[in-house]
Order: C-alpha cells, then structure tokens, then sequence
C-alpha cells in the first residue's frame, strides 16, 4: 500500500456548508473519494490510499490539475484507489466537489 498526500494552498473556499461527502467505490479498477470540511479556508489537502505503486508523478498532475481548476478550500479530500485511470479520478473528484457544494440547512 502507497499513502500520498499533497496539499495546497488555494485562493478560494469550496462553496456551500455540506460536512462531508462520498462518491465512488473501490471495486473493478475504480475509487473511492471522502471529502471533508475540516482544513483551514485557504488550503485543500488530498489523502490518497493506493496498491499501485510509482505513480507519483500523475497522482500529483492529477491533483494539481483539479486544484487548480476548482474552488477547493477548507477541504480534505481521502482517495482509496482500486486502480483507477487519471480521468476516473478527475471525475470523482469533482463529483464531490459537486457534493460539497451544496448548503445543508
């Protein structure tokens, strides 16, 4: 098992007030994302959990990219990987996000 985390330091809070979120499951090369509200507004930390080693370099492209492209701070996001491809992981990321983004009353 692998275990890397990135963290960064972002302009924007994540919009809306939801706690956490789910998305994914980690079965057949796919992943699972939990995402938090619990890092401070101006940072977005990515736990990631993966058996394939020595991708370093395309975890990090992969989580720069998204970071980049999205309003993520205040958030932590935990990657359990099965084997995903960069663009599975790209698009469970910002499912929750998208989660994230809504406001709980």
């Amino acid at each position: 098992m692998e275990n890397l985390t990135f963290t960064h330091a972002v302009a924007d809070k994540a919009a809306g007030n939801t706690k956490q979120a789910i998305t994914g499951v980690v079965a057949s090369g796919n992943l699972e994302v939990l995402v938090e509200r619990i890092v401070p507004e101006k940072q977005c930390v990515v736990e990631i959990r993966t058996t394939v080693r020595g991708f370093d370099p395309v975890w990090q492209a992969v989580v720069e990219d998204f970071v980049e492209r999205f309003q993520t701070g205040g958030l932590r996001f935990s990657i359990n990987d099965g084997g995903a491809r960069p663009d599975t992981v790209s698009l469970r990321l910002a499912q929750a996000l998208r989660l994230m983004e809504k406001t709980e009353k």
